[in-house]
């Protein structure tokens, strides 16, 4: 007889992935299970938007234990190369998505993937399910067939040929008679669904040393890729204390260095809770789009290209603690899912595999990273560092938890896609959580600014309904709310046994919550 889980609420991206997490609760699975079990169905049935193949992290936080955020990032590849072997393989492309992007794709941009590592370490430190469980949805939907979201088809509208053309099988699985195929179409990947049960009966080995693994590096060193096999093998997830700051009653654990987005949003919100601002009004805004300014900015003149991001980021909250960051004023594809439970256990999980490489290869039905070309990331581009280390990252997985007295359960599992916006989207919603106070949807809904660094001009980023004051910054005015600036997806369980749950209308989304225990069979 199958044992369930306790109660279960889950925010993720897509209707199937919060079915998926549900199912893994009803098995006897806790909020980790659940998240990696949503995170792994949306890895596989976001095309274009997200792949195995990519970097994760998962940020867990029980109630009697510190948080940890398990690092799965892309690595950068190259273990047993002659330095003439490397820098090769990419190609250029220019898309109109997002105002414009630059990218290298091809062999050449793939750096080592990290994703299913960290998946299995949060499951051998904090899973109660069985692995092949976590794996059942995601391969009953490759056999199936799984809906091509809005999001990925907006996105494959400008990225489909120049990208995903470059392999057969997966062209072919996108498109029909060479066009797109339309949003809600069941795509069928070749090969997808045996290379999950190969990882489900295995484990992850079987994707890092196993026939996957050799089938990937192949592919890429034939088109002069730097993933080797000694990549593939020597690739391990890595435990890190979460970097935790504080918003009124709550401690915010997130995302720490080498990665960039934990201490960018960190900063953002100790910045802000200086300002004493309780309600989004004009000031309030000139405060925030400062911040966000300073913030960003700091980032791309110091974090970006730092070769030790633990001291840099410590002088950036140090800056924002004291109020000298917020003086005058002197950048992919993401998919996220949140998860707690009865318990007071918190788990977040936000994955990228960059704009994708577009390619494919032969009988795994994988899409590759394209991580090492990801240029507004990764600004060193395929000379990104030492070898084996981690590509910069601005994912940010965070988890909260109420330090009220009487209030210790409480937990909030929360995160954002959205490439440079996850930090700006993140602080917009906890701020009006947690210091305005608001319902977590109308948080998560409200519209939002971003300030763009990443072009040759920065630029203010906005969403009809905000009154807006004047400002240095040229504004580009959006008609609607648009996945451009993410797509928060927040779990919370009050310590009292009630539950509350929103996915940003912004970004096709899905929730769940199974509020009593499913009974076992």
């Amino acid at each position: 007889m199958t044992k369930p889980g306790g109660a279960v609420a889950v925010a993720t991206t897509s209707a199937l992935a919060a079915e998926a997490a549900l199912e893994v609760q009803a098995r006897g699975g806790n909020a980790v299970d659940c998240a990696l079990a949503a995170s792994l169905l949306t890895m596989n049935t976001e095309p274009g938007v997200c792949a195995l193949a990519g970097g994760a992290y998962v940020t867990v936080w029980g109630p009697d234990s510190d948080p940890v955020t398990i690092d799965g990032n892309v690595a950068v590849p190259g273990r047993g190369l002659e330095a003439h072997e490397r820098g090769h393989g990419t190609a250029r492309v220019e898309l109109d998505y997002g105002g414009g992007i630059e990218t290298l794709v091809g062999p050449g941009s793939v750096g080592v993937p990290g994703s299913l590592a960290a998946v299995e370490c949060a499951w051998r430190r904090y899973g109660r399910a069985a692995w092949a469980d976590l794996l059942a949805p995601s391969i009953a939907a490759a056999d199936k067939g799984f809906p091509l979201s809005s999001a990925c088809h907006y996105y494959l509208g400008y990225s489909g040929v120049p990208i995903f053309g470059r392999s057969r099988d997966g062209f072919d699985a996108l498109h029909e008679d060479g066009a797109l195929r339309n949003a809600g179409s069941l795509i069928h990947v070749p090969h997808l669904a045996d290379s999950l049960r190969h990882i489900a009966e295995e484990g992850a080995r079987a994707f890092y040393c196993g026939q996957l693994g050799r089938q990937m590096v192949d592919h890429v060193r034939a088109g002069d890729g730097m993933l080797t096999y000694e990549d593939m093998q020597s690739y391990e997830a890595v435990v890190r204390p979460a970097l935790v700051v504080e918003s009124g009653d709550w401690r915010i654990a997130s995302n720490p260095p080498p990665a960039i987005g934990g201490s960018v949003l960190g900063a953002m919100l100790a910045a802000f809770a200086r300002t004493g601002h309780q309600r989004w009004d004009r000031q309030a805004l000139a405060d925030l789009i400062r911040i966000q300014h300073r913030c960003l900015d700091y980032r791309r003149e110091h974090l970006d290209l730092a070769e030790d991001v633990g001291e840099v980021a410590g002088r950036l909250l140090k800056l924002a603690k004291s109020g000298e960051l917020t003086g005058p004023h002197t950048s992919a594809s993401t998919v996220h899912t949140s998860a707690v439970d009865d318990s007071g256990l918190g788990c977040a999980v936000t994955a990228s595999s960059g704009y994708g490489a577009g390619e494919m290869p032969d009988g795994t039905g994988l899409w590759l990273n394209n991580c090492m070309g990801e240029l507004e990331l990764n600004r060193r581009g395929l000379d990104a560092g030492p070898i084996g280390s981690r590509l910069p990252s601005n994912m940010a997985p965070t988890v909260c938890r109420s330090v009220e007295a009487g209030l210790e359960r409480a937990v909030m599992a929360v995160g954002s896609p959205g490439a440079d916006r996850i930090t700006t989207a993140l602080l917009q919603a906890l701020v009006a959580r947690f210091v305005f106070d608001w319902p977590l949807e109308e948080a998560i809904a409200h519209p939002r600014l971003h300030v763009d660094t990443s072009g040759s001009e920065d630029r203010l980023m906005v969403e009809p309904g905000l009154d807006i004051p004047e400002t240095t910054l040229p504004v580009n005015r959006f008609d609607t709310t648009s996945m451009y600036f993410g797509g928060v997806a927040a779990a919370h369980y009050d310590g009292f046994g009630q539950f509350g749950v929103a996915a940003d209308p912004r970004r096709e989304g899905g929730i769940g919550k199974s509020e009593t225990p499913a009974q076992g069979s």
